[in-house]
Order: C-alpha cells, then sequence, then structure tokens
C-alpha cells in the first residue's frame, strides 16, 4: 500500500515585536521560512516558501482617513505585555492578546424606533472590549479594531480592571476564590479545582436601551452576590491577583443571601 510521509526540514514561525501603546502594536504575521518538499513514494513534490499569512485587512497608505460607519467605533489596539510583573521577557506565544486600546474614530450613531441615539463613547477614551469582536486592521502603520459599540465591554481609566466602568448592560464580577478542599478535608490541585460561577457585584452599567432609546436599569447592584452561567463573559486578572469576570446581565442567573 503506497504511504504519504511529510516532512519539515527547516521551518519558522515569527511574530513582529509590539511596541508602545502610542506606537501600538504590529501586525501579527506566520512566515513559513521554508518548507521542506513533500515525499510520496520517495518523489519529492512541490516546495514552497516565503509564504506570510497577516492576521489583519492591511489599508494602503494612500488612504489617510477611515471613518467608521452607524454604531461604528475605531479602537488603536494597546500592546500586549512583553514581560511579566516580574520583568521576564515573555515569549510571542506566551503574550495574552491585548482587549483594550483606545477610541480614535466614531460612526455617527444608530436609530432606534423614531430616536436617534448617538454612541456613548468619545475619541479618546480607553476601553476594554470582547476578546474576539470586530475586524483587525493595519492603519497608518499601526494596528486598529473596527468593532461595535455593544462589543465595547467598559471605559477602564487604570491600568487595573477593577477599576472597570461597564457600559450598557455589562456587569463586573469579582469571581469568588475556587474550594481548594473536598468535602473530606482532601486539598485539590488547580487542575482538578471546578471554576466557580459565583462572585460579587463590583459595578454595573447603566442598562441596554429600550425601543424608545430609554435606559433600563438592571436587576443588580454593587455588592450583590450572584450566581452566573458558567462559560459566559470575558475573564481577567486583577492587579492584587484577584480574578474577574465581565458579563452581560442576562448571563447572571441569580441572586444568592
Amino acid at each position: 500500500m503506497a504511504t504519504t510521509q511529510l516532512t519539515s526540514a527547516a521551518s519558522s514561525i515569527t511574530t513582529n515585536g509590539f511596541a508602545s501603546f502610542e506606537g501600538l502594536r504590529a501586525s501579527n504575521a506566520v512566515k513559513v521560512s521554508s518548507f521542506s518538499p513533500l515525499k510520496q513514494n520517495g518523489l519529492s513534490l512541490r516546495s514552497f516558501r516565503g509564504l506570510v499569512v497577516k492576521s489583519a485587512t492591511t489599508v494602503a497608505p494612500k488612504y489617510t482617513s477611515l471613518k467608521p460607519l452607524g454604531d461604528r467605533v475605531l479602537v488603536k489596539i494597546k500592546t500586549a505585555e512583553e514581560k511579566t510583573s516580574g520583568g521576564i521577557l515573555l515569549p510571542t506565544t506566551a503574550q495574552s492578546k491585548s482587549q483594550g486600546g483606545e477610541i480614535v474614530a466614531v460612526g455617527e450613531g444608530r436609530t432606534i424606533g423614531k430616536t436617534k441615539v448617538d454612541i456613548d463613547v468619545k475619541t479618546g477614551t480607553k476601553v476594554v472590549y470582547s476578546k474576539y469582536a470586530g475586524t483587525e486592521v493595519e492603519f497608518n502603520g499601526s494596528n486598529h479594531l473596527i468593532l461595535k459599540e455593544d462589543d465595547i465591554v467598559g471605559i477602564l481609566d487604570t491600568d487595573d480592571i477593577k477599576d472597570l466602568k461597564p457600559l450598557n448592560d455589562r456587569v463586573l464580577i469579582k469571581v469568588a476564590e475556587a474550594e481548594t478542599k473536598t468535602s473530606g478535608g482532601l486539598y485539590l490541585t488547580d487542575a482538578s479545582k471546578d471554576k466557580p460561577s459565583i462572585g460579587t457585584v463590583v459595578a454595573v452599567g447603566p442598562g441596554p436601551l429600550d425601543e424608545e432609546g430609554k435606559r433600563k436599569p438592571l436587576s443588580v447592584a454593587p455588592g450583590n452576590t450572584v450566581l452566573y452561567s458558567k462559560y459566559a463573559g470575558n475573564d481577567f486578572k486583577g492587579s492584587d491577583g484577584s480574578d474577574y469576570i465581565a458579563l452581560r446581565a442576562s448571563d447572571v442567573m441569580a441572586v444568592l443571601s
């Protein structure tokens, strides 16, 4: 029976380094410098060299302005951390994807019923957005993200997630610590600890818009201990090492007392 052998004698994957916050991080690029021939029954097939795959859409230099439409905003992506808090350099593969940036342009807003609703966030505002939201574009040599206003989780003027000001129907929750022992007194390893789905509400957004463009207040308030959907929202680590999660109020299932 014929067999197919795939060999890769010399391949490398590189990612451009991140610049400062003002300069933003450069486009992630996966570069395959060489790909050794495929061999089938000892016969050499075609080689591929110089293949580059970019994760962001590049806007040609001849375009000097990018204006979002409708309820979309343009966010200048914050650089990812290149070092740990102890000063250890992180390899590219270990650097977490940024979820923050600065608003550099906004659309004209949207219409709900007969009401014209402007975008709440303004140019220059530092924001946190959903992890997989929007479309990434390389514009003026920097990485940006075009996303809907509703994909913005909240406003963050500091480097600590506990200071997040949620927008719309978002809720910021400080996650309860996982149990370290079983009911029988046995210590649990980190791998065997259940992911908590209980926490304390730290801050809430102003609420979603109704059909008349008015805000509907949320049913939870800061200080509430709540039970939330286990796989909802976006996870964050506070400067004190505490875990936080930002999610929609609809993902909160109950208030505990």
